[in-house]
C-alpha cells in the first residue's frame, strides 16, 4: 500500500468522525465557529499524530480524548456564553434599548446537519436534539469545564463512567461524583424553554402552528401573532442583551422598533433540534430582500414560548447555506 494510498484512506477515517466531534464541542463551547475550529485542530492534531496511535483505545475514542484537550485548552478563559435572560431581567417595552455585546458573549446557534450525525435509531436521535436545543446548552455552559464534558459524555453519548475516566485520565469514583454534581446544577435551574417540546418529525399541530405563524409574521398581523404566543412567551436579539417578555411586549416591540420587518420573507431552516427560520426583510434601497435574522422558536402545548433571533446575518447566513439576497417574485414587481 503506498503512503498515498494509507493518507486517502487515514483522512477519510477521520472525517467520518466530523459531524459528532462538531456536536461535542459544539456542546462543550457553545459556538457553531469555535465548534468547526476545535475539530479542525482536533483532525490535524490527530493526522499528525497517527503513527503514535497504538490502537489501544478505538479510533473514535482516541479522537475525542484530543476534542476534549482541545475545548478543556479553549475553555481556560472562563468564558461562559449565555443567553440575554441569563444576564439581564427582561425588559418593558417602554425601556427596550438595543445595547449589543460581544460576540464572545453569545451562546450561537447551529444547524442541525452539522452537528447531529444520521442514525437509524429514534431513542438515539431524539436524544441528540434535545442535546442541542437552547435551554440545555445554554445551562451546560454553567457547568465547570470538567463536569460539561463528563455529562455531554455519559448523559448524551451514553459512554461508560470507565470509558470517560480513561478519557479524562481520572477515577471512576471521580467521574460519578462530577456527573452527580452537573447533574444537581442543571435540576436546580429553572430555564426558560425547559420545556420545548418538538417531536420528530413534526406532528401535524406543531407543522399547522407554524404555518400560521409564517402566515402571521410575513404578513405583520398582530392579532394572528399574539394568537400563538404563549402568555410568558420571550423573544430575544443577540448580539443586544435586551430580551422581552409576553405577547403584548413582543408584539408592541415588533411594530415599534421592529416595524422595518413588515412584509419580510421566512425562509425554513433546522437549527438545535428546533423549528428555525431564515429571516428576509424588504431591501428598501436595492429591491428584494435582504437577510436580517436566523429565527429558532421553542414550541409547547400548541404556542410559540421562545422566539430567538440571532441578527449577524453575515456570520450566520452563510453557515446554514443560505444566499445572502432574495429576489422579489414576479407578482410583488408588477
Amino acid at each position: 500500500m503506498t503512503n498515498g494510498t494509507m493518507t486517502t484512506e487515514l483522512d477519510a477515517a477521520l472525517e467520518k468522525h466530523r459531524t459528532e466531534l462538531t456536536g461535542y464541542c459544539y456542546r462543550m463551547l457553545g459556538s457553531s465557529f469555535e465548534a468547526e475550529d476545535a475539530v479542525q485542530d482536533t483532525l490535524v492534531r490527530a493526522w499528525r499524530s497517527y503513527e503514535k496511535f497504538e490502537g489501544r483505545s478505538s479510533l473514535r475514542s482516541w479522537l475525542y480524548r484530543i476534542a476534549t484537550n482541545v475545548c478543556l485548552d479553549m475553555l481556560t478563559a472562563g468564558n461562559k456564553r449565555a443567553r440575554p435572560m441569563d444576564l439581564t431581567d427582561s425588559t418593558p417595552l417602554a425601556q427596550a434599548a438595543l445595547s449589543p455585546r460581544p460576540d464572545h458573549t453569545w451562546l450561537e446557534p447551529m444547524p442541525d446537519a452539522r452537528v447531529l450525525p444520521s442514525t437509524a435509531d429514534p431513542a438515539e436521535a431524539a436524544v441528540a436534539k434535545e442535546s442541542v436545543r437552547l435551554a440545555f446548552m445554554a445551562a451546560l455552559q454553567q457547568l465547570p469545564p470538567k463536569q460539561r464534558a463528563v455529562l455531554i459524555l455519559r448523559e448524551v453519548l451514553a459512554w461508560k463512567a470507565s470509558e470517560v475516566a480513561e478519557l479524562l485520565g481520572t477515577t471512576v469514583a471521580s467521574v460519578n461524583s462530577a456527573l452527580q454534581r452537573a447533574r444537581a446544577t442543571l435540576a436546580e435551574r429553572a430555564d426558560h424553554g425547559d420545556d420545548a417540546a418538538v417531536s420528530d418529525p413534526l406532528d401535524e399541530e406543531q407543522q399547522k402552528l407554524l404555518e400560521r405563524y409564517v402566515a402571521a409574521f410575513e404578513g405583520y398581523d398582530m392579532t394572528a401573532l399574539t394568537a400563538l404566543l404563549h402568555e410568558d412567551a420571550i423573544m430575544t436579539m443577540p448580539p443586544f442583551d435586551l430580551w422581552l417578555s409576553g405577547p403584548s411586549d413582543i408584539t408592541g416591540f415588533m411594530t415599534t422598533l421592529g416595524a422595518a420587518c413588515a412584509n419580510s420573507r421566512l425562509v425554513p431552516v433546522q437549527a438545535n433540534g428546533l423549528p428555525a427560520f431564515a429571516h428576509y426583510k424588504p431591501d428598501e434601497e436595492a429591491g428584494g430582500y435582504a437577510p436580517w435574522a436566523v429565527q429558532v422558536l421553542e414550541i409547547s402545548d400548541g404556542r410559540i414560548t421562545g422566539f430567538h433571533c440571532f441578527l449577524d446575518t453575515k456570520r450566520w447566513f452563510p453557515l446554514f447555506d443560505l444566499p445572502l439576497r432574495l429576489e422579489a417574485e414576479a407578482d410583488e414587481v408588477e
